[in-house]
């Protein structure tokens, strides 16, 4: 069924490709953006390794190959409250997708600025969303993109499962005892439980992870004092770049981040490997993270929006993944590929050396999604992309600059013998096999 939607967002790395195959579907797509992704590319001097075409071009490029209309309103969703709700009112959507928030974990810890910036744009923009779904009285379903990262990456010995987890807890104190008491402490019976869901217990990585953990905290206030019906992505790492849609024209193409703030890990190795440039793999590479192609990315939000939540229901949440790899296997993937070396730097940040991950997400396999997992011939054309624009790499911008603590000296610069043996000789810390 045809839907009008609002893509809150959408003109960012996943914003974009949603938008058009939202309406390459035959919804009614309008998309709201503030243009600061644009904005941050000035301020870090690094620009898509892809060419990002002025938003107007986009559109009427769109429209020339598809004849569809996507319409484009410039809104800052975190200040421009008035707006946003007039938005609502005069468009009457019947889906809201939430991704207007500064996204990157390394920008988020690049400075008190930065941290600063990421929580008021990206609180501050969930809120006014919500505040605008009431104040507009409407019953809008609000989709929106989060991440796996509010999990935590350290090793649990559990399946992450898919927002909410089956506890049980005692209903009465139990006797307790000083050592030298040499008295017995009361056991606690089935009939003295009470089995109940809650929220995985948040571990958040960096100040943007952070700000995706507060957003659940306020969904989980505005579904249940409100009753908005809310739909909660938690979204692994995004691969790859385009989307058939994007694929139409040049002038649709996506975003290519490769920098050390913006660039996501597998695309970096990638477009490192494109141009020759020595993989950055951080530590040990022994982080193992969720993944998911930019393609399943869209479709699993098209399922979510056409699969809303029962009104009065508890928010809906998925694990938005295909897959989950150890980064020091990838590396060693691109690197048999192509032929160039890995090179070992200093970690930025402050996370296990070492984690093991599994994660459920059997909801959307049983929505229909089909995974496109990890495979040669689509990390070949990732790198074709990046061989076609290498031209536009600045490869001072490779390396990270963006510190979870004070950086070390030569915190950029190789590791030591130690880890470099580690990379190349690696324990085998991943859940699923590279395909």
């Amino acid at each position: 069924m045809s839907k009008k939607v609002i893509v809150l967002g959408g003109d960012g790395f996943v914003g974009w490709p949603t938008a058009l195959y939202l309406s390459e579907k035959g919804h009614e797509v309008i998309i709201v953006d503030n243009l600061s992704r644009r904005n941050i590319d000035n301020e870090l001097e690094c620009q898509s390794l892809t060419p990002i075409q002025p938003m107007g071009v986009r559109l009427q490029a769109w429209k020339e190959q598809t004849g569809k209309n996507i319409r484009f309103v410039l809104i800052d969703v975190a200040k421009d409250y008035d707006r946003l709700v007039q938005l609502f009112i005069d468009e009457a959507p019947d889906t809201v997708i939430h991704f207007a928030e500064q996204r990157a974990a390394p920008y988020s810890m690049k400075s008190s600025a930065h941290k600063r910036y990421t929580v008021n744009n990206n609180v501050n923009a969930t809120n006014n969303i919500l505040c605008a779904i009431i104040d507009s009285h409407l019953d809008i379903h609000l989709v929106h993109l989060g991440t796996m990262g509010v999990y935590g990456y350290n090793t649990v010995g559990i399946k992450i499962p898919e927002g909410y987890l089956s506890i049980e807890v005692p209903t009465k104190q139990t006797a307790t005892h000083e050592p030298s008491d040499n008295k017995e402490v009361t056991p606690i019976s089935d009939s003295d439980r009470i089995a109940m869901e809650i929220y995985y217990p948040p571990r958040p990585g960096s100040v943007y992870h952070m700000t995706k953990v507060l957003d659940a905290q306020i969904f989980e206030y505005f579904n249940r004092n409100d009753h908005i019906r809310i739909t909660d992505l938690h979204q692994g790492i995004v691969w790859g770049t385009n989307t058939d849609e994007t694929l139409k024209d040049e002038r649709l193409v996506n975003r290519f981040d490769y920098d050390g703030d913006y660039g996501t890990v597998l695309n970096r190795l990638l477009m490192q490997a494109a141009i020759g440039y020595p993989l950055t793999v951080y530590g040990t590479g022994g982080q193992t993270r969720a993944f998911i192609h930019i393609r399943d990315s869209v479709r699993c939000i098209e399922i979510a929006v056409a699969n809303p939540p029962a009104k009065d229901s508890r928010v809906l949440i998925f694990n938005q993944m295909t897959e989950t790899h150890c980064v020091r296997d990838l590396a060693k993937l691109v690197s048999s590929l192509t032929g160039v070396h890995s090179n070992s730097l200093q970690n930025p940040r402050n996370e296990a050396a070492e984690n093991g991950l599994e994660v459920e997400n059997a909801k959307f396999l049983a929505l229909g999604l089909k995974p496109t997992k990890l495979n040669e011939g689509l990390l070949a054309e990732v790198m074709e992309i990046a061989k076609k624009y290498a031209h536009r790499c600045n490869l001072e911008k490779i390396k990270p600059t963006s510190f979870w603590l004070p950086p070390q000296a030569g915190a950029a610069d190789e590791l030591p013998s130690k880890a470099k043996t580690v990379l190349s000789n690696p324990l085998k810390s991943s859940t699923d096999p590279i395909h």
